[in-house]
């Protein structure tokens, strides 16, 4: 891989920083409503040490991020980067939640499009692990021009496998917005 996944993004609102161990607290502040988990596959994350793995899994990726509100200077969530493949030219993004306060405004296009803008510099297409119950995500990269093109099962870091779809946008399909 000859490019970094793991580097601050930012527009005028908002910030991806590279998480580090230290993060843990704040984003677990996030992450510990279980409204947070109740279309993801696996719902109880919310559980202090079921987050910790999670956590652990996302320090391990080297390629996640604490999603930050730079006007509050605020952790709103978090998302990563993951499974490069240089043969198919394409890397995953996932691994994404916000905390409720930030349903609905908007953000998630905002964070998407920071990451695909970069990403497609190196990379012909994006692919999405999206949980078969979590119809809020499926809807939101539907309307990003995420296509469904797989079903498949997915164990995540250290945890159970379940069923997923796989969505993808491909780079000719991608139109940088400002």
């Amino acid at each position: 891989m000859n490019f970094s996944i793991q580097l601050v993004l930012e527009n005028e609102e908002y910030q991806l920083i590279p998480l580090q161990q230290g993060d843990f607290d704040l984003l677990y502040e996030v992450a510990s409503d279980p409204r947070v988990w109740e279309q993801h596959p696996n719902k109880d994350r919310y559980q202090r040490e079921v987050f910790e793995n999670f956590f652990k899994g996302a320090m391990e990726s080297e390629g996640a991020f604490k999603i930050i509100e730079k006007s509050s200077r605020n952790v709103l969530g978090s998302t990563r980067f993951y499974d490069f493949d240089e043969n198919k030219n394409c890397i995953f993004i996932g691994y994404t939640f916000y905390g409720t306060k930030s349903w609905g405004k908007g953000i998630n296009p905002q964070i998407k499009k920071l990451m695909l803008d970069y990403i497609f510099q190196f990379v012909e297409k994006v692919n999405f692990h999206i949980g078969k119950e979590n119809f809020r995500s499926q809807i939101a990269l539907e309307r990003l021009g995420g296509k469904k093109i797989a079903e498949e099962e997915v164990a995540y870091f250290g945890e159970p496998t379940r069923t997923n779809f796989i969505y993808e946008i491909a780079k000719e399909n991608h139109f940088k917005v400002d």
